[in-house]
């Protein structure tokens, strides 16, 4: 049977802290045996290309932060 998740106010705290300035992206977030162990970001910068007097955009450039661990004090990596 799962176990149920154990999310606290450390936890929101950083979840909302990943998911504050971004604007295009996402949040991958890895649970094991009912603890969060590890987040991964993967945000997506747009930019418009019209200095250059062009009329089509620019190819997306997209910035990855995955495998951007992040590890509470009290969650244990069990393997």
């Amino acid at each position: 049977m799962a176990k149920p998740l154990k999310v606290d106010e450390v936890w929101l705290n950083r979840i909302a802290g990943q998911l504050d300035d971004m604007e295009f992206g996402s949040l991958h977030i890895v649970v094991h045996e009912g603890q969060i162990v590890q987040m991964e970001r993967t945000e997506r910068k747009r930019f418009e290309n019209t200095s250059s007097g062009n009329a089509s955009k620019s190819g997306n450039t997209a910035r990855s932060n995955s495998a951007r661990s992040v590890r509470g004090s009290n969650a244990s990596a069990k393997g």
